[in-house]
């Protein structure tokens, strides 16, 4: 019994160094950097900055188009789809309405449905998002109106 034990464990070794010395004994100039905490966590106030915090950037009267899309994406197209048609996954099931639909448009103003992401309505949740990209979805949905 001992010896057939013996034999696996050997085997087993033999393919550790086989990995190791294909996968992990090589370093050649295209060789990624090494990872530093700075990569992946932001510094710590009074941190490497001669004990000063970092400015905020400042805000601007416009956002970013791709901050609005990120939240339409991430908190709207679930109901009403990547157009606003409520035809994503949920629509049906909350009954999520046609943002597309002139009539529709036509009935609801821009502070009634900047009122609407914020509060929530029947089955839609309120959305905490800053004002400008609030602002940013009810341009989203009213350049999206069907012809």
């Amino acid at each position: 019994m001992r010896r057939r034990h013996d034999r696996s464990l050997g085997r087993l070794l033999s393919i550790a160094l086989l990995a190791v010395g294909l996968f992990g004994c090589t370093s050649g100039a295209g060789d990624v950097r090494p990872w530093t905490r700075d990569d992946h966590d932001p510094p710590n106030p009074g941190e490497g900055q001669g004990g000063k915090v970092a400015a905020r950037p400042v805000a601007s009267d416009q956002t970013d188009p791709g901050l609005i899309e990120l939240a339409w994406q991430r908190n709207c197209s679930t109901c009403h789809g990547r157009a606003g048609r409520g035809d994503g996954p949920q629509g049906p099931m909350v009954r999520a309405p046609d943002l597309t639909d002139a009539a529709w448009q036509d009935r609801v103003t821009d502070a009634q449905m900047a009122d609407t992401i914020r509060k929530g309505k029947n089955k839609m949740p309120a959305f905490d998002l800053p004002q400008p990209v609030i602002e940013g979805l009810v341009k989203r949905v009213r350049t999206n109106r069907a012809r």
